[in-house]
């Protein structure tokens, strides 16, 4: 790889990582962009991605919606999708003809563990004609039980599109109450949550306001109901470096996890980033070593039941069709 191109990686992420680290790194990366081109593959990252992946390897960044969305448009006849499971499913569903790689099949999600199909049919009888609206972060078995997905950027949007005055929206707890308080929809919860942005405290916001009184702190809507309360803004992650880029704060604490802040701070050189962590044990399952096998080996594929792939690309398709 020209050399110009690793000066370029290196210096986005030369304050992440130290010189060893990077060395170490380097041959691992530049083997990897050859894989690619010899399998033809796309590499997509997930906001929460260690560094090295994130700025090193990936062709497509972003949160769970625009991942979708670029699985959805990709020409690549490999797709290899560093994030957790349910993303990789979702990027198999837009893509069924493709091979989708998950490099650990053990990358999970806590909200994905927090219900299943059989929960949502539970939910039905429950409240018969009811519109079920699933957080993307779901198996694909709990997509096809759904009526529509949403991700935290649409979430609102879709649960008004769907012309009830009930909707149920499952599984994560502090998503719906983030949705309850931007529409006049009654919303029936599930009781999901984020081991990762349930670490964060009230206590947490207020040592940050003590020590920096001039900081702006954003939430992401996986928090609790408190700590959305006593952030400055509420968003996805996408929002939320939206809310960034548009308001270019000297100090910022963004409440999500924080390999987030690391990835996101190159593009913003005039802004301090500052915060407690959290991080997410299953997006650190990803590694440039399993990036580079399952390139290497074409391992890891996804597969998805045919019996429930057809209503889980519904569910997931109509979700494309909202804005964020």
């Amino acid at each position: 790889m020209a050399l110009s191109k690793k000066s370029e990686i290196f210096e986005r992420v030369r304050q992440l990582v130290t010189e060893p680290e990077w060395a170490l790194a380097w041959p691992l990366i530049e083997e990897i962009h050859e894989l690619k081109t010899q399998q033809n593959a796309v590499i997509l990252a997930h906001n929460y991605q260690h560094p090295l992946i994130f700025h090193g390897v990936s062709d497509l960044r972003g949160d769970s919606l625009s991942l979708a969305r670029q699985a959805a448009v990709s020409d690549a006849e490999v797709i290899v999708l560093c994030g957790v499971h349910f993303m990789a499913e979702t990027a198999k569903l837009l893509n069924p003809e493709r091979t989708v790689l998950l490099p650990d099949h053990d990358a999970g999600c806590s909200l994905a563990d927090a219900i299943t199909a059989d929960d949502i049919a539970m939910l039905r009888r429950q409240y018969p004609d009811v519109p079920v609206v699933t957080y993307v972060n779901t198996s694909a078995a709990v997509k096809a039980a759904s009526d529509v997905c949403c991700t935290s950027s649409n979430a609102v949007a879709v649960v008004e599109a769907m012309g009830s005055d009930q909707v149920i929206f499952v599984p994560d707890r502090h998503l719906a109450k983030f949705v309850t308080q931007n529409t006049d929809v009654e919303i029936l919860t599930w009781d999901g949550g984020c081991i990762v942005h349930e670490e964060f405290r009230t206590a947490d916001i207020d040592a940050l306001r003590a020590d920096y009184p001039d900081i702006d702190v954003i939430a992401h809507p996986e928090c609790t109901g408190d700590v959305q309360d006593s952030a400055d803004a509420v968003g996805s992650t996408s929002q939320l470096i939206d809310w960034i880029a548009e308001n270019r704060p000297e100090k910022v604490a963004m409440i999500t996890e924080c390999t987030m802040s690391d990835n996101v701070a190159s593009r913003f050189p005039e802004t301090r980033f500052i915060q407690p962590c959290s991080l997410c044990p299953y997006m650190r399952l990803i590694t440039l070593e399993g990036v580079r096998d399952s390139l290497r080996e074409l391992s890891g594929a996804i597969e998805i039941d045919d019996d429930i792939i057809g209503d889980a690309r519904r569910a997931v398709t109509r979700m494309l069709e909202f804005s964020p």
